[in-house]
């Protein structure tokens, strides 16, 4: 095994810097769908084309977002994290441009794969580079502090989105996404290189595919991963399908869209925070499982509002617990699943992105065939829920793997 050299020693304000930085790095998921969230049954209209096929710009995104991760992980736990995360993040912002000049549809899906395929530089990295400098229950807490910074994107993007909205179309939208590539650029350029050059792996492809075939053999680590996975795709159920839902079954505009949309992403950020401060007391399994569980209670409630047929207020409620239990999720199961594997920290990083893009690409549109509709989106999630349930209490029978 490599020992992980750690190069950099942090600490007050070049600390929080850092930190800062990772955390709008992280943010590139968010900011590239939620942003014109608030306009996609508009862009649809624009360009002539089905729901379905507007949702499709969602989801090639998310396949870019996956796809890159299997490319820049590895990459990066090769030759460093600092080249391969500009070089992402600068190909997003022209990526960005050629979204907003995008003649028709299908022109408009390709950018959107461009487009994912560099923002994920900043996904897998991001959590890479907190793999390097932290371990085990402190790991836990800087990805918490990572889902507070990151997590403004979802408030702040879809309520920038609706109020952008008033002044400009959704091509206005990919414009302003460019400018963020371009600004995020600069603060990337204050990063220091984190992975030291003795950590780093040699190797090729057979190296590259070595690493990967220690991850699958871990029972525990596929576990995790699958548990984000799931988690993720109940999250992308609910940024996919609830402009849909709550605009043309629930008749709300596009700038109460967005202000709802960020209630449930201030959930995140406070499930977050919670997270932070308990699990040095419970431990990043227990609170694992105290987030799932809320999740799926959350989730039973809304369905329950949407069978009762109490309207939107019967919805929103449950949806804000669901969507708030993300914050604790997430931080925890990246923290287990990439402690043992610091040595790989990237191609671990891959692994676990691939997995939770591609599912929330994959699931939504495929629920979306039966229709957008209230009573899907809850259904749905729902079901993810239990199944991602059921997959951690599978995986915390598996013993752990020693680091």
């Amino acid at each position: 095994m490599t020992v992980v050299e750690r190069p950099v020693a942090l600490s007050g304000f070049r600390k929080v810097r850092v930190l800062a930085t990772l955390g709008a790095l992280s943010a590139f998921g968010p900011l590239s769908m939620d942003l014109y969230l608030p306009v996609l049954p508009e862009l649809g209209k624009a360009l002539r084309t089905t729901d379905a096929l507007a949702q499709m710009t969602m989801s090639m995104c998310m396949v870019g977002l996956a796809l890159g991760q299997l490319l820049a992980g590895p990459i990066s736990d090769r030759i460093g994290r600092r080249r391969p995360l500009l070089l992402g993040v600068a190909t997003y912002a022209v990526a960005s441009v050629l979204c907003a000049v995008a003649p028709g549809i299908w022109s408009l899906i390709g950018f959107r794969l461009i487009q994912g395929l560099a923002g994920a530089a900043g996904l897998v990295i991001a959590r890479a580079m907190v793999r390097d400098l932290f371990d085990g229950d402190e790991a836990a807490k800087v990805f918490s502090l990572l889902m507070l910074v990151g997590g403004l994107a979802p408030v702040v993007a879809p309520l920038a989105g609706g109020q952008l909205a008033r002044f400009t179309d959704w091509r206005g939208m990919f414009v302003a996404l460019a400018v963020i590539g371009v600004l995020l650029l600069l603060v990337g350029l204050t990063l220091p290189e984190t992975l030291g050059v003795q950590a780093r792996h040699t190797g090729g492809l057979r190296e590259t595919g070595r690493q990967f075939t220690v991850l699958v053999r871990d029972r525990a680590f596929v576990g995790y991963a699958l548990v984000l996975a799931l988690a993720g795709c109940s999250l992308f159920l609910y940024i996919t399908l609830s402009p849909f839902v709550l605009q043309e079954d629930y008749g709300v505009s596009a700038q109460l869209f967005s202000a709802i949309f960020a209630v449930n992403s201030v959930g995140i950020v406070i499930g977050g925070n919670v997270n932070g401060l308990l699990v040095g007391r419970y431990g990043a399994r227990g609170m694992l499982g105290a987030g799932l569980v809320a999740g799926l209670v959350g989730s039973l409630a809304a369905l329950a509002g949407v069978l009762a047929g109490w309207g939107l207020y019967g919805l929103l409620p449950g949806l804000f617990l669901a969507v708030s239990s993300v914050g604790m999720v997430m931080p925890n199961t990246n923290a287990l699943a990439m402690t043992p594997h610091g040595e790989r920290a990237g191609t671990a990083s891959a692994m676990l992105g691939v997995l939770q893009f591609l599912l929330g690409a994959a699931v939504p549109p495929l629920v979306s065939l039966a229709g957008a509709s209230a009573l899907s989106m809850t259904l749905a999630i729902c079901v993810t829920s239990v199944a991602t349930l059921a997959v951690l209490v599978a995986t915390l029978r598996v013993r752990p793997r020693a680091a």
